[in-house]
């Protein structure tokens, strides 16, 4: 038998794997055997007298619990097993703690730690009374939006003639004559009273991430946030492509507007609330949208692709924009996102952890074209760039054309120059030196890290070629390594 998520085989014993008992007792329980490699087969254990003593010794002294740690003799050679039973409040190892998630061994720490110890405690972060606020918090138009929203769907309880409080405490969120956390992020006046970045950020970036153009923070509660954020996007950062049919003017969505509301309802259900703000970035052709909390232990982002359950990091929240008809309650945002976009012809969405969060993107059909000076445009076809190496070089190829022209044009770089200096003998022969080359063209403080990650090659490799169009007297380094940029060197002048 292999090794399994509940499984462990070590051939002899260390210290160190008192984390992995640890991880068993925080998760779903495991066993552990000391004297078997990892196919299962006993290697014999030759020190298993002083083992037998000092194993449970060491996990009761070091995590106060116990574990049946038994000795068995396989064809006459002895292993151990250490069977660990899952604990109902958490464990530590000399205060620290151990998760066992697949087969992996995870030390907590910081928002999963706290997530971690509510949980054991019964309570997720939403579901923690908020001990200075009281109704007063709570502002009567979002509550009273959240109701006219819910009627559609019919899932919310009668609230004829009831008091705020008693409505809230129908939604289940006071206890003990208190409000909750939730009720506060759902409803408060004033959310980030009590608790720092209950904002959504929106920035418009020009050719990157370092290029601003302007921004914008929403505040407010989730129910005022959905509303304001999505009339932003709409009137603020988005264009509308526009068509003629006849004298008619049709102006049509960049996006799905079922792909941005479920993006946003996502990221304000499953964000980490004591974290960073949600923050959208919009581009000329792609829209992404950030909240810090990873995924729960056991989901996958490919399990995001298809159907999966439904576990949200906050339930309270979940529960109750289900009731108000904003979203469902089995896993299929993500899928929504997927096939809206799919529907109105657009790109998969790109779905990645990123900085401790979740970052969702969409693309758009807007085409792209080299300009007059092919750097000035290199953002709106980076997100072209930097997916498989593959396709990487498909696009680069693609522009080859195009992107001599404007050499030519703009520097006086003609192309038997470029197929001189890196050896081109037709368009379907390109090097990889011609590609950084276009590279450095179109992203002119584009790093040898970048270089090597767009083309598939080691940042070393990545150095050569540029090294290669510096000899051919092409480029030059106009600063330093940090602060400097590539410039193309104009034998015109």
């Amino acid at each position: 038998m292999t090794e399994q998520q509940n499984i462990e085989y070590k051939q002899s014993w260390h210290n160190d794997y008192l984390k992995w008992i640890c991880g068993f007792a925080n998760a779903f329980g495991g066993i552990i055997y000391i004297g078997k490699d990892d196919n299962g087969k006993v290697v014999h254990l030759s020190d298993y007298k002083r083992l037998m003593e000092t194993i449970p010794q060491k996990v009761r002294n070091d995590m106060g619990i116990v574990c049946d740690v038994n000795l068995l003799d396989e064809e006459g050679s002895k292993c151990i097993e250490i069977r660990v039973n899952s604990y109902s409040v958490p464990v530590s190892l000399r205060g620290r703690y151990y998760y066992r998630s697949g087969s992996v061994k995870t030390e907590l720490t910081g928002v999963e730690l706290n997530e971690f110890l509510l949980k054991k405690a019964g309570k997720t972060w939403d579901d923690v009374v908020e001990e200075g606020a009281t109704v007063d918090d709570i502002d009567e138009k979002s509550l009273q939006a959240f109701i006219d929203a819910s009627r559609e769907k019919g899932r919310m309880p009668d609230t004829t003639g009831l008091s705020t409080y008693q409505i809230l405490d129908k939604l289940r969120l006071t206890e003990a004559g208190k409000l909750k956390r939730a009720a506060i992020i759902l409803f408060g006046t004033d959310p980030n009273r009590f608790y720092p970045n209950i904002q959504v950020k929106i920035g418009r970036f020009g050719k990157d991430s370092t290029d601003l153009k302007f921004q914008e923070v929403i505040e407010g509660n989730l129910v005022q946030m959905l509303d304001a954020v999505q009339q932003q996007l709409s009137y603020k950062f988005l264009t509308r492509p526009v068509e003629f049919t006849g004298m008619q003017r049709i102006e049509r969505e960049q996006y799905p507007v079922a792909a941005l509301r479920e993006m946003l309802l996502n990221a304000m259900v499953h964000r980490t609330y004591m974290g960073a703000s949600v923050q959208m970035r919009v581009f000329d052709n792609r829209l992404s949208i950030w909240n810090e909390g990873m995924l729960p232990i056991g989901l996958s982002l490919v399990d995001l692709k298809v159907e999966h359950n439904s576990r949200p990091r906050n339930p309270k929240i979940a529960d109750a924009c289900f009731l108000a008809g904003y979203i469902d309650t089995w896993g299929r945002g993500t899928l929504k996102i997927i096939n809206s976009c799919k529907e109105a012809g657009l790109p998969e969405p790109e779905i990645k952890e990123m900085n401790g969060g979740i970052k969702v993107t969409v693309f758009n059909n807007l085409k792209t074209e080299i300009s007059e000076k092919p750097h000035l445009d290199f953002g709106t076809i980076s997100d072209r760039l930097e997916r498989s190496t593959e396709e990487n070089l498909e696009f680069l190829r693609n522009i080859y054309n195009d992107f001599t022209e404007n050499i030519n044009k703009d520097f006086g770089i003609t192309s038997d120059k470029l197929r001189i200096s890196f050896g081109i003998t037709s368009d379907k022969k390109i090097t990889n030196p011609f590609y950084a080359f276009q590279l450095l063209v179109l992203y002119p403080d584009i790093t040898a890290e970048q270089i090597g990650s767009i083309l598939g090659v080691s940042s070393r490799s990545a150095e050569t070629y540029i090294k290669q169009s510096r000899e051919e007297n092409l480029i030059e380094r106009i600063g330093g390594k940090k602060e400097g940029y590539w410039k193309i060197i104009n034998p015109k002048n």
